[in-house]
């Protein structure tokens, strides 16, 4: 029975089509019609052979075009994202380049990982998206790229405040590789010089602040005046620029202790 169930299905209409090679136009018909359908598991055997047998033709590069996007629909972004690019590099000027690379970006997008992991594929998805936006800067697509670079750029900073969160957390931990407070100020400050318009502004500006006057209280007799006034000048920094700041009593407590030492 078994066997004659694998006979059955090799005799069936997808198996045979597959196995012609006569009549490709009625391949390339069907592979189309297979895509229309939603059917992309059974359309990307063909346009893989399509696209060979087409070669240097139209249809090879419309054959490539429907091959990117049958992975797009499919969820396989990062194979998605390989075949719009081999795309637009293989037809810089053809019919779906702009699309291509519009999808290119799109197809990293939609793969991105949480801002914990590694983000090799954010960040060459936003340099897919930016090329795009400066190749088609009219294109009706491009207030959606620009809103997906926003996105990729929050999960950047995102990524990097945990970073500087993590360091502030250490704190005198394993002091001996380094400051971790002092890492902590560098890292949120690097992030709000790239992205000064981040959403996580205020929470970077207090982490920054907490750092200072932590770095201030662990320090060296010595330091410790130094450090103090420049967590006072960093109080005055983030007072000004967020008077109703959720933080705001943290930062006076900073602020009072702070002085409190200075004035000594």
């Amino acid at each position: 029975m078994l066997l004659a169930v694998l006979v059955l299905a090799s005799c069936s209409p997808y198996n045979t089509l597959l196995k012609q090679t006569t009549d490709i136009e009625y391949r390339y018909e069907a592979a189309k019609e297979y895509y229309i359908n939603g059917e992309y598991s059974k359309a990307v055997p063909l346009l893989e052979g399509l696209v060979r047998v087409f070669k240097g033709s139209v249809k090879a590069e419309e054959s490539l075009f429907l091959l990117a996007m049958c992975y797009y629909e499919s969820h396989d972004y990062y194979t998605a994202s390989q075949y719009f690019t081999t795309y637009y590099k293989n037809y810089p000027r053809g019919e779906y380049t702009e699309l291509s690379r519009f999808y290119s970006g799109k197809s990293l997008y939609n793969g991105i990982t949480e801002p914990e992991l590694d983000q090799t594929d954010t960040y060459t998805a936003i340099n897919e998206l930016q090329l795009f936006m400066e190749y088609f800067p009219t294109s009706k697509y491009r207030d959606e790229a620009q809103k997906m670079l926003f996105d990729m750029h929050d999960i950047l900073v995102k990524k990097e405040y945990l970073s500087a969160k993590l360091y502030y957390e250490l704190g005198d931990y394993m002091a001996y590789m380094g400051n971790n407070y002092q890492a902590c100020i560098v890292t949120a400050q690097n992030v709000l010089k790239d992205y000064p318009y981040t959403s996580l502004r205020e929470d970077l500006s207090i982490l920054i602040l907490r750092a200072k006057y932590m770095m201030a209280y662990h320090s060296v007799e010595s330091k410790k005046v130094d450090r103090y006034r420049d967590a006072l000048d960093e109080y005055y920094s983030f007072k000004n620029e967020f008077p109703s700041s959720k933080y705001i009593s943290e930062a006076e407590e900073y602020y009072k202790n702070s002085l409190k030492v200075v004035q000594e």
